[in-house]
């Protein structure tokens, strides 16, 4: 009689039902959005504060440079001596002192500048002023060479190459980052996925291995019933709880943004920094066309199909090796000899998916890496968004699967071993002999 639905049943409720189960179902939520909150608040402190910079220039040459902004004001001392204006910022407490003293020629101006301040300056402040005073000094010697500034800034060319295929499919420069940030969102979930949930079968293995309950269960169901109910099972009650966390959280997101008048949009990275400045550079509705050229341009039904079976067969490879490993030991003290083996293919299709897809994603590399059943689920869904053959995509499947079926019938012979093995720990060569059993 197939018990497996039986068993993926009692997997399934046994862990949805578990106390510890539902408590981070709920609580994880809490937590990730009262740390982005809290991030938010403080970045959005941050972005508000408003500085104070006193400016002595003794060198006459940059009194008209610095101009006040929503966040920085700009106080001129000139006419005090370098102690008196020092004093006068520690009393008012402003941010700091800049200091330009007085030079004898142009040249000599970018050695005799210096910022004071209480504490250590904002790097981002630093390179503001560096920048407004090296333009400043630029166009000074400029205009004394007989060089027209306007003159300049009118010869300046923004080139924006149009990108087109020979089938007259249009894309844009931001066409990469868009599909590197489809893929590699998809690869990052998958590789997530494996870690947590992977962890949870292996666990649900020793826990019952080492309570006994086992013996009992393994002698009325096959070893690999058993073990494919414990997987699906599993899986089942992960995204049950994956699905639980997206809408929670979606919600709390929105509650907390209306009701405290947290802007989620202050948490920014350098890497959003810069689109922002492209964005100025290049002009908002350029930009904003791009990234809408760029998300047409996407396979979004092959990424669908795609993502749904290499998730599958990516996870279902991978939670057979940690049932296993689960199988073979008596505690998670012991896993750790056969975690790296397990983790590093998995370490290894993230970087080959970020540092060579993006730079080539039809090279060498990132096409075998792509066929490689431990590393394909990652490289795969990486690679696709460039557009992948779909005779590719389908070889790749196929290899996956049949790997995963070759894993499982391994898996198996050490699950049907290993559970019934106690006291002592086992090496690889001891697993080697007990897959002839």
């Amino acid at each position: 009689m197939n018990h497996l639905p039986l068993i993926i049943k009692r997997e399934y409720l046994t862990k949805v039902k578990n106390k510890s189960f539902i408590i981070m179902t709920f609580l994880s939520p809490l937590i990730m959005i009262a740390l982005i909150a809290v991030v938010a608040y403080l970045s959005q402190l941050n972005n508000d504060k408003q500085r104070t910079i006193s400016i002595l220039d003794e060198s006459g040459y940059l009194k008209e440079v610095f101009k006040n902004t929503e966040n920085t004001v700009y106080t001129n001392l000139s006419g005090l001596s370098l102690e008196d204006a020092i004093a006068l910022v520690k009393e008012k407490e402003d941010y700091g002192l800049l200091h330009i003293a007085s030079v004898d020629s142009l040249d000599e101006v970018s050695n005799n500048v210096k910022f004071y301040s209480e504490e250590s300056p904002s790097l981002s402040i630093i390179s503001s002023l560096e920048t407004k005073i090296e333009k400043k000094l630029q166009d000074i010697k400029l205009e004394r060479d007989g060089v027209s500034l306007l003159k300049i800034e009118a010869s300046k060319t923004s080139i924006i190459i149009a990108q087109e295929s020979f089938d007259g499919e249009k894309s844009s420069k931001i066409d990469n980052v868009i599909k590197l940030a489809f893929g590699g969102i998809a690869g990052y979930l998958l590789f997530m996925f494996i870690i947590i949930y992977g962890n949870m079968i292996m666990r649900s293995v020793i826990e019952e291995k080492t309570s006994r309950i086992i013996e009992v269960i393994i002698s009325s169901v096959k070893p690999i019933q058993l073990m494919l109910g414990k997987i699906i099972g599993t899986s089942l009650a992960g995204v049950t709880q994956f699905a639980i966390w997206v809408i929670l959280g979606g919600v709390l997101l929105t509650v907390v943004s209306a009701i405290f008048g947290i802007d989620m949009t202050q948490v920014q990275s350098p890497q959003q920094e810069m689109v922002n400045q492209a964005m100025q550079a290049d002009g908002a509705q350029a930009f904003a066309e791009n990234i809408f050229i760029g998300i047409s341009n996407l396979p979004i039904i092959n990424l669908i199909v795609a993502f749904i079976f290499f998730f599958i067969g990516g996870y279902l490879l991978y939670s057979s090796l940690y049932a296993a490993i689960g199988a073979a030991v008596d505690n998670e003290t012991d896993t750790q000899q056969f975690m790296l083996p397990i983790l590093m293919p998995l370490i290894l299709a993230v970087y080959v998916g970020v540092f060579t897809v993006i730079e080539d994603p039809h090279g060498t590399v990132s096409t075998v890496f792509s066929f490689i059943p431990l590393t394909s689920p990652v490289v795969m869904l990486m690679r696709i968004p460039f557009g992948v053959p779909l005779w590719q995509q389908g070889l790749s499947l196929v290899l996956l699967i049949s790997t995963f079926m070759l894993a499982v019938w391994f898996a198996a012979k050490i699950y049907r071993v290993g559970i019934l093995m106690y006291g002592k720990k086992p090496t690889y060569k001891e697993l080697f002999k007990w897959l002839k059993y």
